[in-house]
């Protein structure tokens, strides 16, 4: 009996270890055709054939090629997300007001290296805007994500605030974000070159007023 379990387990293992090597490579050809092509200018079958994989496989781990790019979208944002994540970490919480939980966001959001993410996203999916309004949904959709992960991150950290505060302090400042990344997009980026940075610390100084004033007491 005990080795029969132990086959079971060492198969299950095998076949969770091919499962997550097929996902890496499909996200990792997903990556490699969008650089070749400058976009999102390929197919399942040229997804399947970069990634070794059988196009079948492909539909095992995502619904359609706009998950694909979702999945490499999140990969992206995943990164400046956990350093985001990490910059709050540091930062000693406050004392729970609105106010406060705004300056623990603001600290992570301006130590984060959130333009690189941004013109990383652009390659993946295109600039958003009404010329490529799927562009646009997918931008959405990848920040929807990520910003669950912050409302649950302040959430912890501040257990007795009100939900509705919170989510509406994250979703103000993450939606702000999406804002400013389409005007940079447009005006500035995605080339990340020192005038370019520069502008996008412009915008988020920008935002961080404008959502602030909704979070700071009046004088």
């Amino acid at each position: 009996m005990h080795l029969v379990l132990s086959d079971v387990t060492t198969t299950t293992d095998r076949r969770a270890a091919l499962k997550a090597r097929h996902r890496a490579a499909i996200l990792q050809a997903a990556r490699d055709l969008v650089d070749e092509r400058g976009g999102r200018d390929f197919g399942v079958d040229d997804l399947a054939s970069r990634a070794d994989v059988a196009r079948r496989t492909v539909f095992n781990h995502f619904a359609s090629l706009d998950e694909v790019l979702l999945a490499v979208c999140e990969q992206e944002l995943s990164v400046i997300i956990d350093r985001f994540l990490a910059d709050m970490a540091r930062t000693p919480i406050g004392d729970g007001s609105r106010a406060s939980m705004f300056d623990e966001l603001e600290s992570a959001a301006r130590g984060a290296d959130l333009a690189p993410a941004i013109s990383g996203m652009y390659r993946i999916i295109g600039e958003p805007g009404k010329e490529d309004p799927k562009a646009a949904v997918l931008t959405q959709t990848a920040f929807s994500r990520v910003t669950e992960r912050l409302r649950d991150e302040v959430a912890r950290r501040h257990p007795g605030a009100d939900p509705l505060d919170t989510a509406l302090l994250v979703d103000s400042l993450m939606s702000g974000i999406v804002v400013i990344a389409d005007h940079w997009l447009t005006h500035d980026g995605p080339e990340l070159t020192p005038d370019a940075l520069a502008a996008w610390d412009a915008l988020l100084s920008r935002l961080v007023h404008s959502v602030r004033s909704g979070y700071m007491p009046t004088s």
